[in-house]
């Protein structure tokens, strides 16, 4: 036993065990589990893909929580969540030709706003609002859109998906998390068939963590469903503000550089 559960690896699935928890409820599992596969030697393909693998357990136990308890009407949403896999297969594609610069300097700034708009926003509660986008619209344009992102960056995927179900699509927020987790397991699903063909995938410490991230988002879904925006609001505003810093203290985040060269 002692030589298949080293310290690396119950680190490992104590990250994913957290991960799960936490991005059941506000996203945000991938700033505690890339890191950690990343400390634990893996190169950053590598890291991705297994990412991927073990994240997709821990979406799935939400989103069979969340639809189990009524939240989210899983064939009602089959064609979006159709359509953010196929956008993250483009995405995952696309990730070794495109510089990713770009997106590393303005994905902090876009996630500041996003805390900044959940948290001074009035009246953001578990009630539904007025639509802006037809399901139909929201579907085959801004859920293919963020599952492209999720295929080709990924930090912050989930934020994005919240930001649009309450903004555009007029979902409360205890809604809005269930929609999200779905979406989220579909891009999920896109991103790990893709790295999976391309063999960028530790599968045995996927496996392991993947165990912690269905326990943990079990709980997590739990505590959200339990709680609504009570607890959904601060940790989704905490989660895109931690986000947003690792990004811009990561060493190689062009907004750093370009700081360090101007001072």
């Amino acid at each position: 036993m002692s030589a298949f559960f080293d310290n690396v690896h119950l680190i490992l699935i104590a990250a994913a065990f957290a991960a799960g928890f936490i991005d059941s409820i506000a996203g945000g599992g991938g700033l505690v589990t890339v890191p950690a596969l990343l400390l634990a030697g893996m190169s950053p393909i590598e890291s991705l893909g297994t990412n991927k693998l073990q994240s997709l357990f821990g979406s799935a136990s939400a989103t069979v929580a969340y639809a189990q308890k009524g939240h989210v009407d899983l064939k009602k949403q089959l064609p979006s969540a159709l359509m953010a896999a196929l956008g993250a297969v483009g995405g995952a594609l696309l990730a070794g030709f495109l510089p990713g610069d770009v997106l590393r300097a303005f994905l902090p700034l876009l996630l500041i706003a996003i805390a900044l708009y959940f948290a001074v926003k009035p009246n953001m509660g578990d009630v539904d609002r007025a639509q802006r986008l037809t399901p139909f619209i929201f579907g085959l344009c801004i859920v293919p859109l963020i599952g492209f992102y999720d295929g080709l960056f990924g930090p912050g995927t989930g934020s994005f998906f919240m930001l649009s179900f309450v903004s555009l699509a007029g979902f409360g927020l205890l809604k809005a998390t269930a929609h999200t987790k779905l979406l989220n397991f579909s891009s999920n699903l896109g991103g790990f068939i893709t790295f999976a063909f391309l063999g960028a995938i530790n599968w045995k410490i996927g496996l392991l963590m993947g165990v912690a991230q269905f326990i943990g988002a079990r709980i997590g879904a739990g505590m959200a469903m339990k709680n609504g925006a009570k607890i959904i609001k601060p940790l989704l505003i905490i989660v895109c503000l931690a986000l947003a810093t690792k990004l811009l203290l990561d060493g190689d985040n062009p907004v750093r550089v370009w700081l360090s060269d101007l001072f």
